[in-house]
């Protein structure tokens, strides 16, 4: 294994070139380029430098990835054979993947790299665009460019930029986080006698521009706080404001856990309407409204120093990983039920394999009708149910007369754990077909809102009190409805 070593040959021409990498050149058989497309490559052949490039490489892949992965495979295989010199655009250690495998196989032991220096493009690009890096910056790398890689109250540029297509996936990605209008500056040949820097609006990133292996992209940051709503961070930092003790609201200062309890619920069924009414805009707007709910609980929790969003979304994230591992894992699941089997699995293995009871794990505070279902599925889990819904009907017929029987007792605790046998049993029949009773009184009670608002417009419309009508008057307005719904 004979070493590689890596030069970056600059910005622009051979001005910029240190003289250390100029040297190193001029000594070597034969230099390796990542790509011939560089000013400074016509000059140092005129001075008898041999070169070979992977620029072929480029034309026989889709992906950059596998470009990269070749381009490597090929280095490490000729440095068998002798020590190799392998020059890339500006500096080594700026935005270069190829260099970054190469350093990777390093750590691995499989091969001997060294970084033996060049002049970053960085250095010319911030004086064109005249910032200053103290400020803060990010560099990424065009043809890898991920939206969650984005902070947009940072200065941002985007290295290897090399053509329309590059440009074009790099615009759709800003565009997810910035606005289109938003201005970016269009860098080539930074330094050297033939830079360009133009800008444009973002939505024009890839509109005729010249672009070549020496074109960056600057973004400066959002300054406008109306665009910077669609940010984490930014939310975060509400919801810190809204719980400060000096300049904070009143009533978001008294909230505790326990107070909040009744406004997640409220959301959470308001979600559920937006659900069944399958309207988008409506399900954002509530998840919203969730969302507010979570970060109120955190940001508590984070003022009583117990907990804080961050640890909300590090056990999440640790959970789903853990508990996919036919995602993230070896493990393979075929079917949603291998992947139900394995999270009982690994969910039991986090308890120690403590045995749970049958009903342990059904939560108490969720609305009766839902935690009497949900005890029914467990228990009939172990066999304790009805062979058929036949027995649950009959069941039903004898609950309630039961309850008839009460109805004149005069024992209202009676009366009414009667009535509750009767909706157990009811619960108990929905089930045998299938049925959620949840949802299937959710849409009774929008079916009765939709009629009732039919028999309120009615009464509306003649100008007299509800009072002033009969019950069967009201009832025929009902029937009405009912015609119209079949329309």
């Amino acid at each position: 294994m004979h070493k590689i070593t890596i030069v970056g040959l600059g910005a622009a021409n051979l001005d910029q070139m240190p003289l250390g990498v100029y040297r190193l050149l001029k000594q070597a058989k034969t230099v390796w380029l990542r790509t011939m497309d560089h000013p400074a490559v016509a000059e140092l052949k005129k001075e008898g430098i041999q070169f070979e490039s992977f620029d072929a490489i480029y034309e026989k892949h889709d992906r950059f990835d596998a470009v990269y992965d070749e381009i490597v495979t090929e280095l490490l295989e000729k440095s068998i054979h002798e020590p190799v010199i392998y020059a890339v655009p500006g500096h080594p250690m700026a935005a270069e993947k190829t260099v970054q495998l190469l350093l990777e196989r390093k750590r691995a032991g499989k091969a001997d790299v060294v970084i033996a220096g060049g002049q970053s493009f960085l250095d010319a690009l911030f004086t064109s665009v005249e910032v200053d890096p103290a400020d803060g910056f990010g560099l990424l790398d065009g043809t890898a460019l991920n939206r969650d890689d984005l902070h947009i109250f940072s200065h941002l540029i985007i290295a290897q930029v090399y053509d329309s297509l590059v440009a074009s996936d790099v615009k759709l990605t800003l565009m997810e986080k910035y606005p289109d209008e938003h201005e970016v500056m269009i860098v080539t040949a930074a330094g050297s006698e033939h830079e360009v820097v133009r800008t444009v609006p973002l939505y024009k990133l890839d509109h005729g521009m010249e672009l070549n292996n020496l074109t960056s992209v600057y973004v400066p940051p959002v300054q406008k706080e109306e665009n910077t709503y669609r940010e984490f961070s930014v939310l975060r930092g509400i919801i810190a404001r809204l719980r400060d003790p000096e300049n904070g609201c009143p009533w978001d200062l008294k909230q505790t856990h326990a107070s909040l309890k009744k406004y997640l619920l409220e959301e959470t069924y308001e979600l559920f309407e937006a659900i069944d009414n399958e309207d988008d805009d409506e399900m954002a707007a509530e998840l919203g409204d969730v969302l507010l709910q979570v970060l109120l609980h955190a940001q508590i929790g984070e003022d009583e120093g117990m907990f804080s969003i961050d640890d909300v979304i590090e056990s999440t994230s640790a959970k789903m990983v853990r508990r996919h591992p036919h995602v993230f894992g070896e493990a393979t699941a075929e079917t949603a039920e291998d992947v139900k089997a394995n999270w009982q699995e690994i969910k039991a293995a986090e308890n120690g394999h403590k045995r749970e009871k049958v009903l342990d794990g059904i939560p108490k505070g969720q609305p009766a009708m839902m935690e009497a279902y949900d005890l029914q599925k467990k228990a009939a889990k172990t066999g304790f149910d009805w062979p058929d819904a036949s027995g649950a009907i009959e069941k039903v017929k004898e609950e309630w007369i039961e309850f008839l029987a009460e109805t004149g007792s005069g024992q209202p605790d009676k009366l009414r754990e009667e009535f509750g046998d009767v909706l157990f049993t009811l619960i108990n029949v929905a089930r045998f077909y299938d049925i959620h009773p949840e949802e299937a009184l959710q849409a009774i009670n929008r079916k009765f809102r939709r009629r009732f608002s039919f028999v309120e417009e009615r009464v509306l419309e003649s100008g007299r009190p509800f009072s002033d009508f009969t019950l069967h008057e009201l009832d025929s307005f009902w029937d009405l409805a009912k015609q119209e719904e079949r329309k």
